[in-house]
């Protein structure tokens, strides 16, 4: 297994993009939140199947929810709990969004039944959207740790029959449909991502 201290790769919540995107304050009616279900009064607790660089998790519990990561690949797991123990350390809206997520190392397959989310978000590995060098190197290096996801199907049937609510995938835009998934209940098209949403019930108002 690749070594954490070999790999430049970083997961890093505070500087970049990532800490632009939270300044800025992006809020729930950007299609990640859309899809995933935030609405007036309804804040979902979702479970990020497919955990990575973790940063649709943090800008979903910036919004409020409560989110438990799950990565199956060691080095991935322990880059990021040293991303989040580097968000803690920063205090304020970033130890506030640290503390609404739960970071857990295993195998989504076999602990999505056990966690009854009301949520699954699953983005599995695939060819990238972004033709940038930047883009393209830091895929790379996550395909050198994490592989590919040849199990994503099979993830995506137990997600569907472990999620109360709803499972989002995070697909490319113009992709094929995942083989052997029923059609998406509707879908939500971004600039170079698309949202598959397969709705299985109307997720419950949060509690005041």
């Amino acid at each position: 297994m690749q070594k954490l201290e070999k790999t430049p790769l970083i997961v890093d919540f505070v500087g970049g993009a990532v800490g632009h995107r939270f300044r800025a304050g992006e809020g729930r009616r950007q299609d990640l939140p859309k899809a995933a279900g935030f609405a007036s009064g309804v804040t979902p607790q979702i479970v990020d199947a497919t955990a990575g660089l973790g940063r649709d998790a943090f800008f979903l519990a910036s919004l409020g929810a409560r989110v438990t990561l799950v990565e199956r690949s060691e080095v991935m797991h322990d880059l990021l709990a040293e991303g989040l123990e580097r968000a803690r350390a920063e205090g304020g809206r970033y130890a506030e969004t640290v503390a609404r997520m739960t970071l857990i190392h295993g195998e989504s397959r076999i602990l999505l039944p056990q966690l009854n989310p009301q949520v699954v978000l699953i983005d599995p590995m695939h060819p990238p959207r972004d033709k940038t060098a930047l883009v393209k190197k830091e895929m790379r290096l996550i395909r050198e740790i994490v592989g590919t996801d040849a199990d994503s199907v099979e993830l995506m049937e137990v997600a569907l029959e472990a999620a109360q609510n709803r499972v989002v995938l995070k697909w490319p835009l113009r992709g094929e449909p995942m083989p052997g998934v029923r059609k998406p209940s509707y879908q939500i098209l971004g600039k170079s991502t698309r949202y598959d949403v397969f709705v299985k019930a109307k997720i419950p108002e949060t509690a005041a």
